[in-house]
């Protein structure tokens, strides 16, 4: 799917680091198919000795010999960057942005009008290749460019194709916060073992191993949640006792309420890094 095509990197950080390393490490991509850019040259020095890949200072450079370019800088960064893309894009490039917040359209208004857009939210767990990313396709996206931009994110775990832009901000709040949702629950489930006797290093293996394998056996049966969740609780057991106190503390609500905080908090962000440039 990738054949042939040099995939750029603007931003090498954290998630542009994870996106290298899948790629090489899948052999979806060929090091020599792969260039980043980034502002650091400590930073691209690091790259380029840790996974054998071409790298440069100058974002232009890297648009001129890539045609499926990343977008992984920060959203603080991006007008100065679009700004500097607007003159070398052109109608054979795909840009795939990940840039947290950052519309499709403010993109496509500044690249090449035949120009390929794809936004995409990938999460913290792709950092040890099993995240999620929701990809949108934009503007001139093929079916083609879309399986191009799957392919890369199913290098660092799996994906979703989103139709409505205006759900990516609901992607922010359960998939790209849930993390640290499901961390809390883990850190609660440990806590709980520690005050009642096991010690903290057992107690968080087998809170974190509990979580894995609950979500695992989700993915791998298809099921839905709440007939494995009647597999384990059986009448009048401890499972239903525990359960009990869990709606009685309205767990439920609590993290439904904190996906839809997080949600609404992604839009006012949002808005404020979209409408940047109508102000200007």
């Amino acid at each position: 799917m990738l054949s042939g095509k040099i995939v750029g990197i603007i931003g090498a950080g954290n998630m542009g680091e994870i996106l290298i390393r899948g790629l090489i490490q899948s052999k979806k991509a060929h090091k020599t198919d792969i260039l980043a850019s980034d502002m650091n040259q400590d930073r691209l020095d690091y790259i380029s000795k840790t996974y054998g890949i071409r790298t440069t200072g100058s974002n232009v450079e890297l648009t001129k010999k890539a045609s499926i370019i990343i977008i992984a800088v920060k959203p603080q960064n991006i007008d100065e960057l679009l700004d500097e893309l607007s003159t070398s894009s052109h109608e054979e490039h795909l840009f795939i942005s990940i840039a947290a917040g950052v519309t499709a359209e403010k993109i496509a208004v500044k690249m090449h009008h035949q120009s390929g857009i794809i936004r995409a939210m990938p999460n913290a767990p792709a950092s040890v290749l099993a995240g999620i990313t929701a990809i949108y396709p934009g503007r001139n996206v093929s079916q083609a460019d879309l399986q191009r931009a799957v392919s890369i994110f199913e290098c660092v775990g799996q994906t979703v194709v989103i139709k409505n832009e205006s759900l990516m901000d609901v992607v922010t709040g359960l998939s790209g916060s849930g993390p640290a949702f499901v961390f809390l629950v883990i850190e609660s489930l440990s806590d709980a073992g520690v005050q009642l006797g096991i010690s903290r290093k057992e107690s968080s293996l087998l809170a974190a191993q509990t979580v894995y394998g609950a979500a695992k056996m989700l993915l791998e049966t298809g099921k839905h949640p709440s007939e494995l969740k009647d597999v384990v609780a059986t009448p009048g057991g401890t499972t239903f006792a525990g359960l009990k106190m869990l709606e009685r503390g309205n767990f439920r609500s609590t993290i439904m309420d904190a996906v839809e905080a997080a949600t609404f908090r992604s839009r006012e962000l949002g808005a404020l890094i979209n409408t940047r440039t109508q102000s200007k």
